[in-house]
């Protein structure tokens, strides 16, 4: 475990707060090139900072003249049918149908513009409403939950049917948009954005700066702290409690709320149960910690979940072991990055992840590179081809 790595918690301010609508509508309608408009229902610090602003973040330094960019809400749709007829791409971030955004899809596409619904989760079509409602432990016998989860679910996918293409973060989860939308799906990868990627390297630096070295206890780390993922947790609960016989120095931190932990409880004040922290000041949580661990229930849902959990701990030098996913084989495809294992395998898997955090030489150097190789791939601006093959007409024909 690892104290005191930032001297004061961050002072945490959402970017986009003070970004007016004419500020707006400017930089989309600046240049000569494609115009492409993200519309969101409202900005927040979670889907919105992933699929939205760090893709706005990057095209705005990138300052490439082929497109210009920028993202509006769902309140602002009317300023934006003002502006149709000098758009080439609209992207509906995760946008559930209403009256006035089936009437802009209409009028967009009068308009000939292409309309892209982006989706970072298996949410948009009905098939999968029972298997992701059952995954994330919600009461499937509770019938104001199902109307308002199957309602939620059939209204993203009422918008996926209007649209001509789509955007997510994978290739298993663009397989399933593809088979919803009425045209081709490309993908954008989830990735840092460069406040986030600039206080992880800060973190980094602090921890290089201490050898690797904790207070002798080894801390395993659980970030996706909603009730939620109280199923996924407990995929690596049994493993946590045999570690924890064995072991005194060894500690597990939650981040969120959860019911799945109280089986800890007689652990006392090994296991550390905070809060929910803004996206800044969660990398300085996640930093603290020596092991990240991210167990998944394996099914076409958690098939389809990116990698963020894996990269926004690799990037503050903290080693991860997740669960043998589509997306987490593949982001953690270098032996030394962290380990992917068999949902039968957690013991084992942790018990080799903590034999490695008490090899603090081999730990640190592991960490290193890995966060170099993390940087190369998710740094917040390492995506731009992506981008631009998703955004620009010509590479979607």
């Amino acid at each position: 475990m690892f104290h005191d790595l930032l001297a004061e918690p961050v002072l945490f301010e959402t970017p986009w707060e003070n970004e007016t609508l004419p500020q707006r509508l400017c930089e989309l309608l600046a240049g000569e090139g494609e115009k492409v408009a993200y519309i969101y229902e409202w900005p927040d610090s979670s889907t919105f900072r992933y699929r939205v602003y760090n893709i706005m973040e990057a095209l705005r330094a990138a300052g490439d003249d082929r497109v210009s960019a920028s993202w509006f809400s769902a309140r602002e749709i009317d300023s934006l049918r003002a502006c149709l007829h000098r758009i080439t791409t609209l992207v509906l971030a995760r946008v559930r149908i209403t009256r006035a955004v089936s009437d802009l899809i209409a009028a967009a596409q009068l308009n000939g513009v292409r309309v892209l619904l982006d989706c970072d989760d298996l949410v948009f079509d009905p098939r999968y409403a029972q298997t992701v409602s059952v995954n994330n432990d919600q009461n499937f016998e509770l019938e104001p939950h199902l109307d308002g989860w199957f309602a939620y679910v059939g209204r993203l996918n009422a918008t996926a049917l209007q649209c001509d293409g789509g955007i997510t973060t994978n290739a298993f989860l663009a397989e399933k948009l593809a088979n919803v939308c009425r045209g081709p799906v490309s993908v954008i990868p989830n990735f840092l954005n460069r406040r986030q990627q600039n206080i992880s390297q800060h973190l980094l630096e602090a921890k290089a700066a201490r050898g690797f070295r904790g207070d002798g206890r080894v801390t395993i780390g659980y970030f996706s702290g909603s009730p939620t993922h109280n199923k996924d947790f407990r995929i690596a609960l049994d493993s946590l409690i045999h570690l924890m016989d064995e072991d005194d120095s060894i500690g597990v931190r939650i981040a969120g709320y959860m019911e799945s932990h109280v089986a800890l409880a007689r652990f006392g004040n090994r296991v550390d149960v905070i809060p929910f922290h803004d996206w800044v000041n969660l990398q300085a949580r996640i930093a603290e910690v020596d092991i990240n661990i991210a167990p998944l229930q394996l099914n076409d849902f958690t098939h389809c979940k990116s990698e963020l959990k894996f990269f926004e701990a690799a990037v503050v030098g903290t080693y991860s072991v997740v669960s043998k996913s589509y997306t987490f084989e593949r982001a953690v495809d270098h032996p030394d990055d962290g380990m992917v294992v068999n949902n039968g395998q957690w013991y084992d898997g942790l018990k080799h992840a903590v034999a490695l955090v008490r090899d603090s030489d081999a730990y640190g150097q592991r960490a290193l590179k890995t966060a170099e190789r993390v940087v190369a791939r998710y740094g917040w601006n390492r995506n731009d081809d992506a981008i631009y093959n998703a955004l620009l007409r010509v590479s979607a024909s």
